[in-house]
């Protein structure tokens, strides 16, 4: 039924928004209707189990909200109404996940940056998602438990939107990718609590388990998005030869939230990284300030 819903929900949202316009179509690529990621969004918010739904409907909300406002500016500051949105929902989503996952739904939260990066290039979001879902369930499956449903309903949504994202047809846009995130999230949460238990090691072995998943993301997105972003960094930020690291800070840490943190730390700083270690760790990237230019 999900896999069916995410089908159906995807062929009409693409057609709406398509008609619609505005800032659900861009005319990237001949023209692609943006925001389709409402479709599994949807698909989450029913199938998906509690408390997980819940957190998913939340940045839904708020995500969606950062497509139909696009790049506009708040008045009087140099921020955006999407990224505003967006940051609101973060903290949301880590208040509200508090309740039920304890200190990991920072994490949960933390995991929108990666797959907003991801979603820059068709189906690297979508593969990302089924990656990870994969290796949670064999996971789960190693350990002998029971509870995998959930593990298909993300992978079912995922790979009943993701076809014509492959093509670059559509775009998930703020609500696919970030309801796509906080459902790993919870995922992988719920695994590192799996493996906490095992190890003895309680919330903090969950915790450490679900940043380890979550770097594993991160390294994966790096790795399927590098030739993109070895352009991207080379002829945007003109950081050459970059590394592989340089990726991997990109996927952490890049995109417009990323560069209001280090407006606010480094101000209009430039810091030049020399030390081969460093660079080969992205150092280069990581304190990468748009705003020294």
């Amino acid at each position: 039924m999900a896999l069916l819903a995410s089908v159906v929900l995807t062929i009409i949202f693409k057609e709406l928004f398509t008609r619609f316009g505005g800032n659900l179509y861009t005319h990237i690529r001949g023209g692609t209707p943006r925001a389709v990621g409402i479709a599994p969004f949807f698909v989450l918010v029913l199938f998906f189990p509690p408390p997980g739904n819940y957190l998913i409907a939340l940045i839904g909300m708020f995500a969606f909200f950062d497509d139909l406002m696009g790049r506009k500016r708040i008045k009087g500051f140099k921020i955006e109404f999407g990224q505003l949105s967006r940051g609101i929902g973060m903290l949301m989503v880590m208040a509200v996940g508090y309740f039920y996952f304890g200190p990991v739904s920072i994490l949960i939260a933390l995991m929108i940056q990666p797959l907003n990066i991801a979603d820059m290039q068709p189906g690297s979001a979508c593969s990302t998602v089924i990656v990870m879902s994969l290796l949670v369930l064999f996971g789960i499956l190693a350990l002998s438990s029971p509870i995998y449903n959930p593990v298909l309903i993300l992978l079912a949504a995922c790979i009943g939107y993701a076809p014509m994202d492959y093509k670059g047809r559509i775009m998930m846009g703020e609500i696919g990718n970030h309801s796509f995130a906080v459902a790993l999230g919870v995922l992988f949460a719920f695994l590192g609590s799996m493996l906490g238990d095992l190890t003895s090691s309680g919330i903090y072995g969950q915790f450490i388990f679900t940043l380890i998943l979550l770097l594993i993301t991160a390294l994966l997105i790096g790795f399927i998005r590098r030739k993109n972003l070895k352009h991207f960094l080379e002829e945007n930020l003109k950081i050459m030869e970059p590394s592989f690291g340089d990726y991997f800070m990109d996927v952490i840490t890049g995109g417009g939230l990323g560069d209001l943190l280090r407006r606010f730390v480094l101000k209009k700083r430039s810091i030049k990284i020399e030390n081969k270690f460093l660079i080969f760790l992205g150092f280069r990237r990581l304190v990468y300030n748009p705003y020294s230019v």
